[in-house]
């Protein structure tokens, strides 16, 4: 099952109470020892809101309100060393602020203190140490605090695995707002994960983390509106959420948006917006992008024909661990097309491709090796990559190890095993697998 990944943005510092209050009346408070006007008349210097905009001065006030109990001032305060605003960087420093902001039951402090512990800044990492203060930030109703204590029983780091218990945390970071908390839901409910599949609760999910600003809930609204999954399939609503997504900068949006513009689904027919669009996702770092983007490049489709592109581009994708880009790579160094023809680098491409599950990054290792080019031959490696593309659906990996057992070559003789696999292949439209089943048949009757 794939891990989900712990929230480490810090907490902002707060900045919203009671600042309509003047200076001067806050100034007076705070030396009278009320440390919230403290607090208060810091963060008017942090924002410049009826003061000159003063850092150093901000975290002047922020150390008092803190020496006067003040929960926020010492929060704040955190953040400063955190960031370096007023002061000089010091992680031990912000640690120290937040486990006193924690003390006084601020929640931030506490979820904050926590991503230290679990990435070792300002304390020595500890995901014991992590659970403890995400525990105590959710019990503070820190949305953030619970999401994370959930991704925690879900990979069970510094806690025993337990769906159950993150699916519970996940709840109640939905509730808090936290439209990450949402997503994971959604995504529990799409997988039955935990939880009964159910497509319906999915798609609700998904809809609170899209209305919470949360580009990959918008992203997986739009693929479940696209492929019809419990909802009437609607091509214009799924490029509806797609643009959401997109606009929040989240890469699978922009690609989806992409691909819809590609094959005139929901809009109208346009490469030029596609490739537009796949730019756009490949500088979010979405790998699928950048494929497409050296697709485009690489024939000529909304962009001029440049191999030289395609190759960039692919070089990116793969970069970004897509297994398509990796492979079209290894087609380019085997054929020597906008790069000077290297087979040790099209086995390395084609190796990478397999390692990311590409059927088709198997089965020309296979051949590689096979074949004695850019490896060394090695007929038993051949029917190993063979194997391992037929396990990935890839007709010609199977009709190749079907040969490979018809002919002993690389495993034992088999008719029986041969047929097996010129079968497979046949039943994955290979016809060569077809015709090599057939044959076979027919000569052992």
């Amino acid at each position: 099952m794939k891990k989900f990944i712990v929230l480490v943005v810090l907490c902002f510092g707060f900045n919203t109470m009671a600042l309509a209050d003047k200076a001067d009346d806050l100034r007076q408070s705070c030396d009278t020892g009320d440390g919230y006007s403290c607090f208060n008349l810091g963060v008017k210097y942090n924002n410049g809101k009826g003061v000159k905009q003063d850092y150093f001065k901000a975290v002047e006030y922020y150390q008092k309100a803190c020496g006067l109990e003040d929960g926020a001032g010492c929060f704040n305060l955190g953040i400063g060393y955190d960031n370096g605003e007023g002061v000089k960087q010091d992680y031990f420093k912000a640690a120290e602020y937040y486990q006193k902001a924690c003390g006084l039951e601020v929640g931030s402090g506490c979820f904050n203190l926590g991503n230290g512990y679990n990435n070792g800044e300002g304390v020595k990492q500890d995901e014991f140490k992590a659970v403890e203060y995400y525990q105590k930030a959710c019990g503070l109703e820190n949305g953030t605090g619970c999401f994370n204590l959930g991704v925690k029983y879900d990979n069970g780091e510094g806690v025993k695995q337990d769906y159950f218990k993150a699916i519970e945390y996940y709840q109640k970071a939905c509730g808090l707002e936290l439209g990450y908390g949402c997503f994971n839901l959604g995504i529990r409910y799409n997988n039955g994960e935990g939880v009964k599949q159910d497509y319906f609760k999915a798609i609700e999910y998904y809809q609170k983390a899209c209305g919470l600003e949360v580009g990959s809930g918008c992203n997986n609204l739009g693929g479940m509106y696209k492929n019809g999954k419990d909802v009437k399939q609607d091509y214009f609503k799924a490029v509806e959420y797609y643009q959401k997504a997109c606009g929040l900068e989240n890469g699978g949006g922009c690609f989806n948006l992409g691909l819809m513009y590609k094959n005139g689904k929901g809009v109208k027919q346009d490469y030029f917006k596609a490739v537009e669009y796949y730019q756009k996702a490949c500088g979010l770092e979405n790998g699928s992008g950048c494929f497409n983007l050296g697709n485009g490049y690489n024939k000529g489709e909304g962009v001029k024909q440049d191999y030289f592109k395609a190759i960039e581009y692919y070089q990116k994708a793969c970069g970004l661990e897509n297994g398509s880009g990796c492979f079209n790579l290894g087609v380019k160094y085997r054929t020597g097309k906008g790069v000077k023809q290297d087979y040790l680098k099209a086995a390395e491409y084609y190796q990478k491709a397999c390692g990311l599950e590409v059927g088709d990054g198997c089965f020309n290792l296979g051949i590689m090796h096979n074949n004695g080019k850019g490896v060394k031959q090695d007929y038993f490696k051949a029917a190993e990559y063979y194997q391992k593309a037929c396990g990935l659906e890839d007709g010609y990996g199977c009709n190749n190890l079907g040969v490979g057992y018809d002919k002993g070559k690389g495993v034992r003789q088999s008719n029986t095993k041969a047929l097996e696999y010129y079968g497979k292949a046949c039943d994955l439209r290979n016809q060569l697998g077809c015709e090599n089943y057939a044959e076979l048949n027919k000569s052992n009757n």
